[in-house]
């Protein structure tokens, strides 16, 4: 795979509690640089993100319910709308993981749906922390994704016990079939590991490395 084709699969990355402005701005200079689908910043940095990035290719993509998804479904969903307004062309959602684990599908179904209803025509993906799940519950959560009108589903946070895995990517790409895009995410670190994920199945890649990628280092 080339390296003009792998940059349009990379959301550009920075999510850390400690992330600078100044670290941002370079986030967004690099995504602009080359090409990145998008940048995925926390929902305080979206109006500067969106001003950086205003009238270029790249997206502007936030965390709602992150990183636990642990908040109430109606927070998610007023959350997401407030960085819409803010200038988010993307939300990633982080489902409830507690609620998978019950096995409470209904919820689950609810909650996405609700979040997609704040979110309207702009491209919602569901984070599934799926180190924290086995493999039939990795396949109901999608099959929730799928019902609720989810545009797709997200291997990882990042920030639990484990990330991204071709396993899990391959699991996903099954149950969604070509309904749902599987965006990998969570410990990408370089150009082999992003071409495993996308051969995988996944159509996104949430790296923090972007340029690292594109650069096959």
């Amino acid at each position: 795979m080339s390296k003009v084709e792998i940059n349009k699969f990379i959301d550009h990355t920075l999510l850390k509690q400690d992330a600078s402005i100044d670290a941002i701005k370079k986030l967004c200079l690099e995504a602009k640089q080359y090409h990145f689908a998008s940048v995925c910043v926390n929902p305080g940095f979206v109006p500067l993100a969106a001003k950086l990035l205003k009238g270029t290719d790249v997206k502007v993509c936030t965390v709602v319910g992150f990183p636990l998804g642990a908040t109430l479904p109606e927070s998610k969903a007023y959350e997401a709308k407030l960085a819409i307004k803010a200038g988010a062309t993307e939300v990633d959602m982080v489902l409830n993981d507690s609620m998978a684990k019950e096995h409470d599908w209904k919820y689950i179904v609810n909650e996405v749906k609700l979040v997609k209803k704040a979110c309207g025509n702009i491209l919602l993906k569901v984070i599934l922390e799926t180190c924290l799940l086995t493999d039939k519950e990795i396949i109901e959560c999608c099959k929730a994704c799928v019902k609720a009108g989810a545009d797709y589903v997200k291997t990882s946070t990042g920030f639990s016990k484990g990330g991204a895995t071709t396993h899990a990517v391959k699991i996903m790409r099954k149950a969604v079939g070509k309904k749902l895009g599987v965006k990998a995410s969570g410990g990408i670190h370089s150009a082999r590991e992003a071409e495993d994920m996308i051969i995988a199945g996944a159509s996104r890649i949430g790296a923090s490395c972007g340029v690292a990628i594109v650069k096959g280092e």
